[in-house]
């Protein structure tokens, strides 16, 4: 029998939720039902407890890179607040530490982020190109897949984004992986420029309940923009194993 399901999906940095509307239309073709968000500054208190209230709604949460780190932000304050409640947590090329510390160094090395993060603050729009070139870079189809999503993303606020590369030098979520007692899927990609694949090692060995994880081979860090069915497969199996 095919489970019907409530999905949030929670974008990346950088683009706004368009490149993950192929995606999203593919989880409704399977018939479940499906919002879109942006990504958010979780680091206030106010913004991510209207988050938590909006996300409360939904039985399986999906985000995309931050939006993954965001969408594990959220299962784990909706299960301390109500203690009842235990979504489905999936996340896509998403590192629960996105930039390296001295306990968890399968992440981007601080300087590679700090110049990131400097020509960023010295010129928005090279500085979001080059991101985009990072996010397909590692496919066979890089050139095709970067043309794909210049069409897909929208232009930011500029506070939202500086608000994203604070959210990724800051959040260290490895407890919440290993306390969250709901089911977790994590699903990263071969050729990932932005999150190393070995990541995948650290986080099987995390002492955590429900965790599964999946790799995809071949893929880039946007495979959930251009590996739409292999992705809507995956998370489609993890779903329907949930009684």
């Amino acid at each position: 029998m095919h489970l019907s399901k409530k999905i949030l999906l929670i974008t990346g940095w950088g683009g706004g939720a368009e490149p993950l509307k192929p995606l999203h239309e593919a989880l409704e073709q399977q018939g479940h039902s499906v919002e879109r968000i942006n990504i958010f500054n979780a680091l206030d208190n106010e913004v991510l407890g209207e988050q938590v209230e909006f996300a409360r709604n939904f039985d399986v949460i999906v985000g995309w890179s931050l939006g993954g780190q965001l969408a594990t932000l959220l299962v784990d304050q909706i299960q301390q607040q109500q203690y009842d409640e235990q979504k489905v947590l999936i996340t896509l090329a998403s590192n629960p530490c996105f930039v390296a510390q001295a306990d968890w160094t399968t992440a981007m090395p601080v300087e590679t982020f700090m110049q990131f993060k400097q020509s960023f603050e010295q010129d928005v729009i090279t500085t979001l190109k080059r991101f985009g070139l990072l996010v397909c870079q590692g496919a066979n189809s890089a050139k095709k897949d970067f043309l794909v999503m210049q069409k897909l993303i929208r232009p930011q606020p500029i506070a939202l984004l500086r608000d994203g590369l604070q959210l990724l030098e800051q959040l260290k979520l490895i407890e919440l992986y290993e306390n969250y007692q709901g089911r977790q899927l994590h699903v990263f990609a071969e050729h990932d420029a932005l999150v190393p694949y070995q990541v995948v090692q650290n986080i099987e060995n995390l002492a955590a309940k429900n965790l599964s994880v999946v790799f995809i081979d071949g893929a880039s860090h946007g495979f959930p923009c251009f590996m739409v069915e292999q992705t809507v497969q995956i998370i489609e199996d993890f779903i329907q194993q949930i009684v």
